[in-house]
Parts: C-alpha cells; structure tokens; sequence
C-alpha cells in the first residue's frame, strides 16, 4: 500500500543539466562502467520528475554504489537542493565523508558529516551549515534526523544499507 502511495505525493522536480557530474568524471582516475553511467542516467530521470523516487541499488562490495550515490547528490546539488547520506554505522559514515570529501573539494561542493560523537560547538557549527545551506551534502547517521536538525533546501536521501535501519 504504502509503495502505490509513494508516487501520488509531490517532489521538487530537480532538473540540473549535469555539469558538477561531468567535471567529478574528469576528476577520476578511472571510467565508469556501462551499467554505472545508465543508472545515474535512470536516476536524474527519476529526480527530474515531479514524484518522490523509490529505488534500491544493489551490487557488490567494490563496484561502484558509492559513486552512483555521490552523482545523484551532484544533480540534487547542481538542481539547488541538499543532500543527505545516511549510514548505519559512524565508521561507514565517516568512510563516506572521507570519499566524498576527497571527490567533492576540487568541484567546491562543501560536504559535512554529521553523527552523535560531534558535541558542543562542533556539533552546534555543522547544524547552523545544514539549516543555512552552506552544506550542500550531509553525511551522517541516524543523528541527521535528531531534535534541532533542520535542513536549509532537502531534494534528496541516500540510506546506505537500508536494511540495517
């Protein structure tokens, strides 16, 4: 029931012509695999359209989710809207900071992690960035979605290892 529901709700349509997308694949040291470039293409269609997108990714350790996940970030960044990426785990989450970091500093897209073991000030700076917009992806746990976070513009959710919540 709950599936036939899904696409009666509306969604922002996030159309973005995938310039963020083209400049992170320069960047690579590698090219993506057939099946990889006609994912991210089914996803920005997905985006593009004025329906929340359900879609389950699978694939082996190693072959690339992460990647497909980080694109579709890009098009919700470059379509003006928030990303967050949330992760079962504070090791995968910051496993996922640390690759996105690494992809997304030379594109100038600001990337935050956010979990329970940031407190006080640090905790309080990286919620002012999500609620300001001045994070444009959030990487994090469960603590995304605690008391007092409240994102500026949010276009899209990536769960990593949906099962495990």
């Amino acid at each position: 029931m709950l599936r036939d529901q899904v696409p009666r709700q509306p969604a922002p349509c996030l159309e973005a012509p995938g310039k963020l997308i083209a400049a992170l694949l320069t960047h690579l040291s590698f090219d993506l695999t057939r099946a990889q470039r006609r994912v991210i293409g089914e996803i920005r269609a997905d985006l593009a359209r004025a329906t929340p997108m359900q879609r389950l990714l699978q694939g082996d350790v190693g072959c690339g989710k992460t990647l497909v996940a980080l694109c579709a970030a890009l098009h919700s960044v470059e379509a003006g809207y928030q990303t967050a990426v949330m992760a079962p785990t504070e090791l995968l989450a910051e496993q996922h900071f640390l690759n996105f970091k690494k992809w997304l500093e030379p594109l100038h897209v600001p990337v935050v992690n956010l979990t329970s073991k940031f407190k006080g000030r640090a905790r309080t700076e990286i919620i002012e960035r999500i609620a300001n917009g001045t994070a444009a992806v959030i990487v994090g746990t469960h603590a995304l979605f605690q008391e007092g976070v409240t994102f500026s513009k949010l276009g899209l959710v990536v769960i990593d290892e949906q099962h495990r919540f």
